[in-house]
Parts: structure tokens; C-alpha cells; sequence
């Protein structure tokens, strides 16, 4: 009988997830690790004129172009002041059927967390200071909640269509060094 009760309990529960959890302008947020490729230190970022406010540059990641988000900017908040703790999370984000890496500077990386789906629950309507629409979910990990950034949607369509037009004419930046 308690094999029963164990094997229902199991079947019940919530699917575990881990995240990434890191510092951005004095937040802590995560994102599945599953969209996490590589955390990396700056080096290098290439400035480019005339683009969002939000984007750093460029950095040349092993021969290939990636743009590179102030996290915090896109986010509404001020510009991330680079410490010795800052770094770029690599992403890959989709757009019409295409991969896409782009970076994300950060204050600083935290650790890998687990978060059953029974403690997530959805955005608040209101009372948060980000676009509901960036919010996967708010993840409980204890008794403190968690932004769960969804990051398909912190870069928009149109964004990532604009970051990708910096990759195509930004390889020639690339070659040149």
C-alpha cells in the first residue's frame, strides 16, 4: 500500500528545472540552463555605432560574430558598471527557424539552482518593474521568489532581427583583426 502512495506522490509531482541564477543591476534573475552555451570573462567588445542603447557591441568568439546586451540597460535600468565579477552569458535565442548566440553582460554568475514546477508560478499583472512579457515564470526558492527571465522574449523579434543585421555587416570588423 505505501508503494501505491509513492508511486502516485511521483507521478503528481512537479517536473525539477535548473537555472542559472545571476546578479544584474542588484536583482537576481535565472534562465534555464538549457539555454545557457558558455559563461565567458570580457575581453574585447567591440563598439558599434548607431545601434540599441542595450548592445554593448560585438565580441569575436572563435572566428564568429556575437553581439553582446547590457543586461540590465534591456532591462530598464542603468548601465552595468564592469567588475571583476562581470561576465557574458551565452545564449542561443530563435528567430524564424534560425539559432542565434548573443551575449548578456551580467553582473556576476551565482549557481546552478534546482526549481520543481510546483514552485513557479505565473508573472504578476502588476507591481513588477520589467515587461511581464520578459517573466517566464516567478520561481519560489525558499521563502524568496525569483525572476525566471525568458529570454526569447527579453530580445524581441524585431531585436534579434536587428542584432542579426550587426552580425551580417559587423564579420568584416571580425576579419579585420
Amino acid at each position: 500500500m505505501d508503494q501505491l502512495m509513492k508511486m502516485a506522490q511521483a507521478s503528481t509531482a512537479g517536473d525539477i528545472t535548473q537555472y542559472l541564477t545571476f546578479q544584474s543591476a542588484n536583482d537576481t534573475f535565472a534562465i534555464d540552463i538549457l539555454d545557457v552555451k558558455e559563461i565567458i570573462e570580457i575581453e574585447g567588445i567591440t563598439r558599434v555605432p548607431m545601434m540599441p542603447e542595450f548592445l554593448c557591441g560585438i565580441i569575436n568568439l572563435r572566428g564568429r560574430v556575437v553581439p553582446v546586451i547590457d543586461l540590465s540597460k534591456r532591462l530598464g535600468r542603468h548601465t552595468t558598471v564592469m567588475t571583476k565579477k562581470s561576465c557574458i552569458v551565452l545564449v542561443e535565442v530563435s528567430h524564424e527557424e534560425e539559432q542565434q548566440i548573443i551575449g548578456m553582460l551580467v553582473d556576476e554568475v551565482n549557481e546552478i539552482l534546482e526549481i520543481d514546477d510546483e514552485h513557479t508560478q505565473p508573472p504578476p499583472d502588476f507591481g513588477a518593474d520589467l515587461r511581464v512579457d520578459f517573466i517566464r515564470a516567478m520561481g519560489r526558492v525558499g521563502e524568496h521568489f525569483m525572476i525566471l527571465l525568458d529570454i526569447n522574449y527579453v530580445l524581441s523579434v524585431a531585436d534579434i532581427s536587428a542584432i542579426s543585421q550587426l552580425s551580417f555587416h559587423a564579420t568584416d570588423v571580425v576579419n579585420e583583426e
